[in-house]
């Protein structure tokens, strides 16, 4: 069930950066944990980044840091991860979802509203 909306995606070249846009159309509705996931072609989703309504962040992934960053602006809700030197290896569907406040994880299970998949394909 898609409840939010992103925003941003596209066919980049190596090296480039793009960054990605999350908003809740419902607009403030209570505090909600946001987490940034991404599918590749035959892979499992994956967590990427996450950050809380309160402004702590889960560290990013291994293959993310030093060049993602999450942020986002309480009022709206809206959430974005910005991607710097994009990579072939970070060819993926991008995904964002909310969760309770207090509940941030990698995991998938906390998050009930996702977005509907942004694609973002880097090429060499």
């Amino acid at each position: 069930q898609v409840q939010l909306v992103e925003s941003g995606g596209g066919l980049v070249q190596v090296g480039d950066a793009l960054r990605l846009s999350c908003e809740n159309p419902r607009g403030t509705v209570g505090r909600f944990d946001m987490g940034w996931f991404r599918q590749a072609p035959g892979k499992e989703r994956e967590c990427v980044a996450g950050s809380s309504w309160s402004g702590t962040s889960l560290d990013l992934h291994d293959s993310v840091r030093g060049r993602f960053i999450v942020s986002r602006d309480n009022t709206p809700n809206t959430g974005y991860l910005q991607m710097n030197n994009l990579k072939p290896e970070d060819t993926a569907v991008y995904y964002c979802a909310s969760a309770p406040f207090h509940s941030l994880s990698r995991n998938i299970e906390p998050y009930h509203f996702w977005g509907q998949g942004t694609p973002v394909p880097v090429s060499s």
